[in-house]
């Protein structure tokens, strides 16, 4: 199984590749991602926390299982809300658990992109779904969501990770 990487790896601070080849492997990977996340209880997981500089993730929260290569997201309402938020990738050196933290995020998105088998994907969310977007979809561009934080809250959490 496949390790999931934590805050300090430079593979979560690099702009992701988008996936050119959709290929057997490329789904072998998916089932390896959906894999990783559950075995540590996520509900979101994107390429580069599992060290693949790929621009995909996958997600299951709120009954709405999925995936998404080469994501492109909108804000469709660019209202506000602030909710807690953690990360697999930035867990608390001791407990091993991620370590939360309020965040503000666009409370409507729309997400393109590709499934496995190359087919368009188009999905308008709201609430936590839209949060998983925008959380996954960062991580493409080599984006924690710490970066949203206040610096002196950021370097908190990044010491206890």
């Amino acid at each position: 199984m496949r390790e999931i990487r934590v805050v300090g790896d430079p593979v979560l601070r690099t702009p992701a590749e988008p996936v050119t080849d959709f290929d057997r492997e490329l789904r072998r990977l998916i089932e390896e991602m959906f894999q990783a996340m559950y075995t540590v209880n996520g509900v979101g997981l994107a390429g580069p926390q599992i060290g693949v500089s790929r621009r995909l993730f996958v997600y299951d929260i709120n009954k709405r299982k999925g995936h998404v290569i080469n994501p492109i997201l909108t804000v469709d309402d660019p209202e506000e809300i602030v909710d807690e938020e953690g990360c697999l990738s930035v867990p608390d050196r001791q407990t091993r658990l991620p370590i939360y933290a309020p965040v503000a995020r666009a409370s409507g998105v729309t997400v393109e992109g590709f499934d496995r088998l190359q087919r368009p994907v188009r999905i308008k969310a709201r609430g936590s779904l839209a949060r998983c977007f925008q959380h996954e979809t960062e991580h493409l561009d080599g984006k924690l969501y710490v970066d949203r934080l206040p610096k002196n809250e950021a370097r908190k959490i990044v010491l206890k990770a």
